[in-house]
């Protein structure tokens, strides 16, 4: 449910922010409804260039406010060479922060802090990389001639990952911001590799500052625009992106649970690939943007990939090396001989042990949740996977839809959720600690190793899809049905089945 994050991060990193004055303000909107503010610093003294972002952004979901706020800050040489970089996000309770400064070696020594628990570890520079002001540098030496195509190596200190970006010079437009018009060059930045489906489109002046900035947002259009501190500063307005990214179900569903389902699904816009295949889900394209996604029928998937390192090893957000998961992991599954009635009972347990909802919760760590015993289906899903990989049972978070009957005022709809699939024997399969369940109305997007930026990239089609139509195994006599020989079903646990809780 954190789909804003997502797309905050493609928009400060596809679009530097560069060698702004000494203070800018932008204010930040979703469909011309303000939603947040961004302030820029640039100190460039003789030797070195600092450059700091503020950005705070505040959302509704089901009327309650979720506020966050990502501080970024880079420190380069006058040309460009990175020399450290800091990163303080607040998606919880509890603030994320991310530490690097180069060595003589050349090398950086990195600390990350998710969840209290702080880990240090050394980073080679990726060829080629650039933070904020080799960013801007780079744009400058390629200049804006309409028609100019070139690629950038953007590092994202929150993700500490390197984007490629394309970019193509537009041309020169005279744009509408909110203190004048200004004339400005247009640039169109794709991350390479999303078939143009993560995007920015920026308008910059001559020295490469970023004076408006527009990409999609779940339908919405996002757009960042400079003005003054007055104008950045003004109160902003409630936007529910929760209840816009809802799906209305094609018939009530409740009775349908149990049974393999067959959707009819039209997707807008460019979303390639937007289902996942897992073995309790296939997928096929029918053209047209029209996707068939059958979940719970057993059919089995020979290429279904196994285990990566994501799967098994801890991470800043999935703390499975920690003392405390994996006394409580040991705890809860006792002398359970398998790995499938291990991860039963860790789902039955965490359940109950996650017992107060959350929907204030932007993204919780593991640790945090261990601790807080409060959150949504994120927190849920990231706690069980770290759970399950402190026994050595691979794990990953899916991201997905599940059907509610009401929620949030709405009746009959599929809303944005995650949850677990553990890798038992030779297949993948899901644990639902949220709905106590995992059944087949939940439709799977994607699939990551728990930390926020894989679910928010998952979540990008959410607002283009509709559920045409859903029909149940009783009505499709050409399909397979899942054995009851070995226990499967939807509701047991063999090849095939679409529940195994």
């Amino acid at each position: 449910m954190r789909r804003s994050r997502a797309v905050l991060a493609v928009l400060l990193c596809l679009a530097p922010a560069c060698a702004l004055a000494t203070e800018t303000w932008m204010t930040v909107m979703l469909d011309g409804r303000k939603v947040g503010k961004l302030k820029i610093d640039r100190d460039a003294g003789p030797d070195k260039v600092t450059t700091s972002q503020v950005l705070d952004f505040r959302l509704t979901r089901i009327k309650t406010p979720l506020e966050m706020r990502t501080e970024l800050k880079s420190v380069e040489s006058t040309g460009g060479a990175p020399l450290a970089f800091y990163a303080k996000s607040s998606m919880s309770s509890q603030d994320n922060l991310v530490q690097g400064e180069v060595r003589d070696d050349g090398a950086f020594q990195v600390a990350n802090t998710v969840g209290g628990q702080s880990r240090v570890n050394l980073l080679i520079w990726p060829t080629g990389a650039a933070l904020v002001e080799g960013q801007r540098l780079t744009m400058v030496r390629h200049g804006f001639r309409p028609g100019t195509t070139y690629q950038t190596r953007n590092f994202d200190p929150v993700k500490q990952q390197v984007a490629t970006v394309d970019v193509l010079v537009i041309g020169d437009e005279t744009v509408d911001l909110p203190q004048g018009r200004e004339t400005l060059h247009h640039l169109k930045q794709t991350l390479a590799g999303s078939n143009n489906t993560q995007y920015v489109d920026t308008w910059v002046n001559d020295r490469g500052e970023v004076r408006r900035g527009i990409a999609p947002l779940l339908g919405f259009r996002m757009e960042m625009a400079a003005c003054d501190a007055a104008c950045a500063n003004a109160p902003d307005q409630d936007v529910d992106l929760l209840r816009a990214s809802m799906v209305e179900a094609p018939r009530p569903m409740a009775n349908m649970r149990t049974a393999p389902v067959r959707y009819l699904i039209s997707v807008r816009g460019n979303h390639p690939n937007p289902f996942i295949e897992t073995d309790e889900q296939h997928v096929h394209e029918m053209g047209d943007d029209l996707f068939q996604v059958d979940v719970g029928f057993a059919v089995p998937r020979s290429d279904e990939p196994g285990p990566s390192l994501d799967d098994t090893a801890p991470n800043p957000w999935v703390q499975s090396d920690s003392p405390d998961i994996q006394a409580l992991a040991k705890r809860v599954v006792g002398d359970a001989p398998t790995d499938i009635q291990r991860m039963r009972r860790l789902r039955s347990f965490l359940s109950d042990y996650i017992n107060e909802k959350g929907l204030d919760v932007g993204y919780a760590s593991a640790l945090e949740t261990i601790k807080s015993r409060r959150g949504d289906c994120t927190e849920h899903a990231v706690l069980l996977t770290a759970l399950a990989r402190s026994l050595g049972i691979p794990a990953r978070v899916v991201t997905g839809i599940v059907y509610v009957d009401r929620f949030g005022g709405a009746s009959r709809v599929f809303i944005p959720h995650a949850w677990t699939q553990a890798w038992l024997g030779n297949r993948w399969v899901s644990f639902d600690s949220a709905q106590r369940r995992f059944d087949s109305t939940h439709i799977a997007l994607g699939t990551g190793s728990g930390d926020p930026w894989r679910f928010f990239r998952s979540m990008s089609v959410l607002g283009s899809i509709r559920i045409e139509r859903a029909t149940p195994a009783s009505a499709l006599m050409d399909m397979p049905l899942p054995s009851s020989g070995d226990g499967a079903g939807v509701g047991g646990g063999g090849k095939g089945a679409a529940n195994a809780d």
